[in-house]
């Protein structure tokens, strides 16, 4: 079984914007710097044959690159807790016709539609469940983190491996948007 999700790409330069905020937060489990990207459709586990079928149908989308830029910082809550907290994604329609040509060509290859609403961004860290008011002055102090902007040129489908020290991802296909 491989664990898949596709996304794009951080820059470098990007990260360590990122990671300059990574501290200040009880009970954090940081994205490592390398690790950080945007999701564009979580896959989950899958059979070899259907990630080979994934592969086929993602090398059909036709996309022209476009910029994102990160912009303010938000978390996920529930019950006034939090789980992760996160950077907001800025890309014009582009970033979500993308998404949308995965989320069909995903279906093409026989995987069930996503339920979940797509709300791009960059997960910097996750949390257990701490409540809201202990994330507050992290989010106040960092909450105006900007990015500069860079040009989305190609999505990625990666593998995810679990592990003790958190998630590691690998690379299996690139797929380059051209003008």
């Amino acid at each position: 079984m491989l664990r898949l999700f596709v996304a794009l790409e951080i820059p470098n330069e990007v990260r360590r914007a990122i990671a300059s905020i990574g501290t200040g937060l009880p009970d954090a489990r940081w994205v490592a710097p390398e690790s950080l990207h945007i999701t564009l459709r979580f896959i989950g586990e899958v059979e070899e044959y259907v990630a080979e079928d994934v592969d086929a149908e993602l090398v059909g989308i036709r996309a022209h690159p476009f910029t994102v830029a990160l912009s303010g910082l938000d978390c996920f809550e529930s019950r006034n807790r939090v789980r992760a907290v996160w950077a907001r994604v800025v890309a014009g329609e582009e970033l979500s016709q993308l998404q949308r040509s995965i989320e069909l060509a995903l279906r093409r290859a026989g995987l069930a539609p996503d339920t979940h609403k797509f709300v791009p961004h960059v997960t910097l860290t996750r949390l257990r469940q701490v409540p809201v008011d202990e994330v507050v002055p992290y989010l106040q102090l960092h909450g105006d983190f900007r990015s500069a902007p860079f040009v989305a040129d190609r999505f990625i489908l990666f593998r995810s491996h679990l592990g003790r020290g958190g998630s590691h991802y690998e690379p299996l296909a690139q797929y380059d948007l051209s003008e």
